[in-house]
């Protein structure tokens, strides 16, 4: 077997980016446009976008919620990959953030099926919990505080629906860390995370390692 070496995964990347990332214009330019506001450059790649969609769209999601938007740029796979009358909810304690995401939802026209939450995923999760029925959500995207992820799950797991799906981001790694750095607070979350999802009798979940690595877990029943 052929040894990877970072130079053969990051070219391995940049393949994938280029053969499977294909992507509008807008959603071409939104990070770049992003970054000279002062977001932070963090956005999924757009072969994970593209993944959004297909999933997303695989399960003909009339509900969404995405835990961390950033620019909106994840938000706008999501959005587009709904069913007619779908709506996503997304959550972003950042003003800055939000403020451009709002603008790049509009750009893409589908601010009509986005309701963005102004605070913390810890404070709206519960809020979420209490006003929506279990099992009535088709897609939750986590992508915010890694520390995080765990305590995200627990609110969740009730509201996914059956057939509907867990996706999270960076669960093999970040900017500072890879799922082999066993002290960091980062990892350690990420690696209960993926173990609680992996070992949950009510679904059937697997990582697959694009980019930093990207959880799908379907619930069974």
């Amino acid at each position: 077997m052929t040894d990877m070496t970072p130079q053969r995964w990051q070219f391995t990347n940049n393949y994938s980016r280029d053969v499977f990332g294909r992507q509008d214009p807008h959603l071409a330019n939104l990070m770049n446009d992003g970054v000279a506001k002062g977001l932070p450059d963090i956005a999924v790649s757009a072969d994970v976008g593209r993944l959004l969609y297909i999933l997303t769209s695989t399960t003909r999601a009339k509900l969404a919620i995405e835990v961390g938007t950033l620019g909106g740029y994840s938000g706008i796979w999501i959005a587009r990959a709904l069913s007619p009358q779908g709506k996503l909810i997304t959550i972003e304690p950042e003003k800055l953030h939000a403020d451009f995401a709002l603008i790049q939802f509009q750009k893409a026209g589908v601010a009509d099926r986005v309701d963005l939450r102004r605070a913390p995923g810890l404070q709206v999760l519960p809020q979420l919990a209490r006003e929506l029925p279990p099992k009535s959500v088709d897609v939750i995207f986590l992508d915010a505080i890694k520390t995080e992820y765990p305590a995200y799950w627990k609110i969740v797991r009730p509201l996914i629906a059956v057939g509907g799906l867990i996706i999270a981001d960076n669960v093999y790694g970040s900017g500072d860390w890879w799922i082999d750095d066993l002290d960091n607070p980062s990892r350690q979350a990420a690696d209960q995370f993926n173990r609680l999802v992996a070992n949950d009798a009510d679904f059937e979940a697997v990582a697959v390692p694009l980019r930093e690595g990207v959880l799908i877990g379907r619930r069974m029943r």
